[in-house]
């Protein structure tokens, strides 16, 4: 077995975190990068701490699963830096999109429509029905009666 250098390579090959990385400081530095767009190109910015892959490996650790990606939160229109970035699900990074509509539930949490749809076990076409048709936020959770209306 090749040894490890610095946790990026293992047997010649970049790791996933090593690839994360590269990938996520060239999508903020590269005009050449197909979705540079969405992020250098708004001012988005990779922190300087990690300029250096291995204080990105210390701060971050290894993704938990295959299945999860880095992403920006709780500020999406942050910079990549300690404390706004975390290991997320498709769904996690689904619901913190720009093109999300988040609503407020009934006790003051925000989250998006297909989550609260979930939360407040109501359709999410229903839901979506509702915020297309502009109800006033404090009733898109209301229950419909026999009559089809809410009271």
């Amino acid at each position: 077995m090749a040894p490890v250098k610095h946790g990026a390579y293992i047997n010649g090959k970049p790791t996933k975190l090593y690839r994360v990385w590269l990938t996520m400081r060239s999508r903020c530095t590269n005009p050449k990068v197909f979705y540079y767009h969405r992020y250098g190109g708004r001012g988005i910015k990779v922190c300087k701490r990690w300029d250096d892959f291995s204080n990105f490996r210390n701060d971050m650790g290894d993704p938990p699963s295959p299945g999860y990606s880095l992403d920006r939160y709780p500020n999406k229109d942050g910079d990549y830096e300690p404390g706004n970035v975390r290991w997320a699900t498709r769904e996690e990074q689904a619901n913190n999109t720009i093109q999300v509509h988040l609503v407020m539930l009934p006790d003051g949490r925000k989250m998006s429509l297909s989550m609260a749809a979930r939360e407040m076990r109501m359709s999410l076409s229903a839901l979506k029905g509702r915020v297309r048709m502009s109800w006033p936020e404090d009733r898109l959770f209301d229950p419909i009666n026999s009559r089809g209306r809410s009271d």
